[in-house]
């Protein structure tokens, strides 16, 4: 199981830290990631982590968006800076056993998924 949280509205430029709270065994053993939906567009990877905490971005948030782990309260953060108005989505979390490096920002890699928080910049 994974809930979300933090997410709200933000002027161009600021900052957000959103979390995602998992059942422990989810946490420990799962790559776990951050996507974002906004209206009409496909689901985007942005950030993902594995349980080692090797970490990839996309070009799009690379600099900006940092994931990190808290393994002792299950969670994961994405910490998102410097942000902008294409920025704003539907951000959810998703967790999976070992998906390949490859693929690991495609969200056909993930089956646990939550429900998401909203990210509105303007």
């Amino acid at each position: 199981q994974l809930v979300e949280s933090g997410g709200g509205s933000v002027q161009a430029g600021g900052s957000l830290r959103l979390s995602c709270v998992a059942s422990a065994v989810t946490y420990r053993i799962n790559c776990m990631a951050w996507f974002r939906q906004a209206p009409g567009k496909e689901r985007e990877g942005v950030a993902a982590i594995t349980n080692h905490g090797i970490t990839r971005y996309p070009d799009s948030v690379k600099g900006r968006f940092t994931i990190s782990r808290d393994n002792a309260e299950n969670t994961l953060y994405p910490q998102m800076d410097s942000l902008k108005p294409e920025d704003t989505a539907m951000y959810v979390c998703a967790a999976d056993t070992a998906p390949p490096w490859s693929q690991v920002l495609s969200p056909i890699s993930y089956t646990h998924w939550g429900k998401g928080t909203q990210v509105t910049v303007s």
